[in-house]
């Protein structure tokens, strides 16, 4: 057997040949049809804080409403490993940043702001809007940007990450005990109201650099909400997808529905609505990222 032959039994080898031939052939398809274009000339200008959020193992409460039976429960645990970094906005989009596509004609103006600094949080927004600008800065900077799932933002939060379980020891049998736990926080919450943006990193940073997080500005995420129905031992039943309604998370979980951008007029699909509605966003580092942002701006969503 020859040297080479011999290489190629070797089965890393084996698996990562077709991988990197398949590598070279998409971005010899991609370059040929023109879908990876320069990075554009004033990327910089535009291109936000970031940090990046190391690969670990880390645990947080799933994200839905979960009934057993006939009854509400409090959401599972999930234990998760990412074993690739995240890079993600350090702040949140800031009003100055989403006027500059206001003033570009691209997004609309946001609703009910009437501060004037620029340096805040842009507030007054839906989700819908929040994909406009993730979309129209993926084209100014040549990169791609999305909103973050549940699970992208309970990972670059870390230990700020909200746990929404009442933690009530009887069995969910006595709805009465879980309403009455219900009333106090949604009580405890309203009473610590506080709906006006403050000046961005106002709320200091966590373990990881990114800042704001869980202050008084909910952040959208691409997150569908969802109703998970469970047998009596904890079994899945059914999990039901209810997109339109999408996760939204501050110092707690909150469903909104997409179109609205003031939660105080409503649209909050359960408990209590967020003081005010903003997003960041993150960047797709992966080799094949000029490729999705390609696809993504013919319409082609994988």
């Amino acid at each position: 057997m020859s040297t080479f032959q011999a290489a190629l039994s070797n089965p890393l080898l084996q698996t990562l040949v077709p991988v990197a031939i398949l590598a070279g052939l998409t971005a010899g398809i991609a370059h040929q049809t023109g879908f990876f274009t320069p990075q554009p000339s004033t990327a910089a200008l535009f291109a936000p804080q970031t940090v990046t959020i190391p690969p670990r193992t880390f645990s947080y409460r799933s994200d839905g409403e979960f009934i057993r039976g006939t009854y509400a429960i409090d959401a599972p645990m999930q234990t998760v490993t990412e074993s690739r970094p995240l890079t993600i906005m350090k702040h949140q989009v800031s009003l100055a940043e989403y006027g500059v596509c206001v003033s570009d004609g691209i997004c609309k103006s946001p609703e009910g702001v009437s501060y004037t600094v620029g340096n805040v949080p842009v507030t007054g927004v839906n989700y819908d809007d929040a994909q406009t600008y993730a979309k129209w800065l993926s084209a100014k900077t040549g990169e791609l940007w999305t909103l973050p799932t549940d699970r992208q933002l309970a990972f670059a939060a870390g230990t700020d990450f909200p746990d929404d379980a009442f933690g009530l020891e009887d069995d969910g049998t006595n709805p009465a005990i879980r309403w009455l736990a219900d009333y106090r926080r949604e009580a405890a919450e309203r009473s610590k109201r506080d709906p006006v943006p403050r000046i961005l990193g106002s709320y200091g940073e966590n373990e990881y650099g990114l800042s704001d997080f869980g202050g008084n500005v909910w952040e959208w995420t691409n997150t569908c909400h969802r109703r998970v129905k469970l047998d009596k031992d904890g079994a899945v039943v059914s999990s039901e997808d209810i997109c339109g309604v999408y996760v939204t998370v501050g110092n707690h979980r909150a469903p909104m529905t997409s179109f609205v951008r003031d939660p105080k007029g409503g649209g909050c699909a359960v408990g209590t609505p967020p003081d005010n509605l903003g997003f960041r966003l993150v960047k797709s580092t992966e080799w094949y990222a000029p490729l999705l942002k390609a696809l993504r701006d013919r319409g082609i969503n994988l």
